[in-house]
C-alpha cells in the first residue's frame, strides 16, 4: 500500500472518529517533546518545560496600563503585551524594538509609547493575497500601529528578508509562523543578525496556555539557538511566552498546577 493510500485511510478514520485527532496531536506533542529534551543538558529544561520567571517580578511596582487591546481573534494575551512593555521599559527610553509578525499591530502599538523606535515585519499584502487570504483580513494588518510615527512597517518573508542595516535591537519579539522550521529559522537569523550582547528575545506561543508548553515551538527555539548563546532561557508565568535573557533572572521550576499569580484588571473602551 502506498504512503498516499495510508494517509487517505488515516484521514478517513479521523473524519469518522474525530476523537482520534486528539490521539494524533498528543503523539505529535510527545515527539516534539522528545526532540526538545535533547537540549536538556545545555538548557535547564525538564519534561514539564522551562524554568518559570514570575511576570509580576518584571512589571513596574505600580503596575501598568495596556493600550490598545481589542480582545480579537488571534490576539496575544494582555499579559504577553505587558511583558513586552516591561522589557522595553527596562531597556530605557532609547530602546529599539523589533518584531516578526504584525497582525493588528497591537504589540507594536503597546510598546511604541515606551520605545525610541519600533520595527515590525510582516508578509506584504501581495504575499498574503497569494495565500488566498480574504481582503478584510489583509486590511486589518497594522490597524493599530500604522498611525504611530515611531513605528516602521517592513514587508517580506522573515525567512528571506534582508536585515542588513536594521539592527541591533534591544528587544525582539518573534511571533510569525509557529511551525518548527519557521521558528528555528527565525531564531537562528535573529541571533545571528539582529542582537547585541544585552538584547532580550521573546517568542510567542511557546505555550498552548500559560504553564502548558507547546513543544513544537520549543523545539524550533532550541534547535535555532546558537550553541554559544551565553544567556538563559525561561518561560514567563501567566503568559504564552518564552524569554531569552542575557543575564540570569529569578526563576522557579515549572509546576503545572502551581498557585496562580493574581492581577487586578480594569477594562474600558478606548
Amino acid at each position: 500500500m502506498s504512503r498516499f493510500s495510508v494517509a487517505l485511510r488515516a484521514l478517513a478514520s479521523i473524519v469518522r472518529t474525530p476523537s482520534l485527532l486528539t490521539v494524533v496531536v498528543a503523539a505529535d506533542e510527545q515527539q516534539w517533546q522528545r526532540q526538545a529534551l535533547r537540549h536538556a543538558g545545555r538548557w535547564p529544561l525538564t519534561a514539564a518545560g522551562l524554568p518559570v520567571v514570575a511576570l509580576p517580578a518584571l512589571l513596574p511596582p505600580q503596575g501598568d496600563t495596556l493600550r490598545p487591546f481589542a480582545f480579537g481573534e488571534g490576539a496575544s494575551l494582555p499579559t504577553d503585551l505587558l511583558l513586552l512593555r516591561a522589557l522595553v521599559r527596562r531597556a530605557g527610553s532609547a530602546a529599539r524594538y523589533f518584531e516578526i509578525g504584525t497582525w493588528r499591530g497591537e504589540s507594536a502599538a503597546a510598546v511604541a509609547e515606551l520605545a525610541a523606535s519600533v520595527h515590525t515585519l510582516n508578509l506584504s499584502d501581495e504575499e498574503l493575497r497569494a495565500l488566498q487570504l480574504p481582503e478584510d483580513y489583509i486590511g486589518l494588518h497594522g490597524h493599530f500601529s500604522r498611525p504611530l510615527p515611531n513605528v516602521t512597517h517592513l514587508h517580506g518573508n522573515s525567512a528571506s528578508f534582508d536585515y542588513r542595516g536594521l539592527g541591533p535591537f534591544d528587544v525582539v519579539f518573534i511571533d510569525g509562523d509557529h511551525r518548527y522550521e519557521a521558528v528555528r529559522a527565525d531564531t537562528a537569523r535573529v541571533f545571528r543578525e539582529l542582537l547585541h550582547p544585552q538584547s532580550v528575545v521573546v517568542w510567542h506561543d511557546a505555550a498552548r496556555q500559560p504553564g502548558v508548553p507547546r513543544w513544537e515551538v520549543l523545539s524550533g527555539i532550541l534547535d535555532g539557538l546558537p550553541a554559544d548563546a551565553p544567556g538563559q532561557l525561561y518561560a514567563v508565568g501567566n503568559t504564552l511566552c518564552a524569554l531569552y535573557s542575557p543575564t540570569p533572572l529569578p526563576a522557579a521550576p515549572p509546576v503545572r498546577f502551581a498557585a496562580p499569580a493574581a492581577f487586578e484588571v480594569t477594562v474600558r473602551p478606548a
